[in-house]
């Protein structure tokens, strides 16, 4: 028979798990920037963001993800990481790019933060339901 407390471990496990996705995917895009590599470069000219600003973007994508990381400050970081992707989200739709691929993207990303949260910390568990 499985306890509350089995659930409670199992429920906690899974959220990393689920939120290792997206961190993952967060820290090597923000690594990206941070290295100004030359796709980086040819990104922001598709996208229409002057280059200089790779870094700057890159460095407040951290930030974002660094309070996220952080138990106790992990909701705002959530909302920052939503704001973030937000943008992203914004500019694809600007330029027209695919729906699915490009625009949603950023919505999977999002997604899979707020699940990951979900299942870690009982306080957004008790908010929502």
């Amino acid at each position: 028979m499985t306890t509350l407390t089995d659930q409670s471990t199992r429920r906690r496990s899974v959220g990393r798990i689920v939120t290792a996705l997206p961190v993952l995917f967060l820290i090597f895009d923000l690594s990206i920037k941070l290295a100004h590599i030359q796709p980086v470069t040819d990104a922001f000219a598709k996208l229409g963001i002057p280059d200089d600003l790779a870094v700057t973007i890159g460095v407040l994508e951290l930030l974002c993800l660094v309070v996220y990381l952080i138990p106790r400050t992990a909701v705002l970081g959530a909302i920052l990481c939503t704001g973030f992707l937000g943008g992203a989200i914004m500019i694809h739709v600007r330029i027209g790019d695919p729906l699915f691929s490009h625009i949603l993207f950023p919505v999977y990303v999002g997604g899979l933060l707020w699940l990951g949260l979900y299942l870690r910390d009982p306080r957004i568990r008790t908010l929502i339901s």
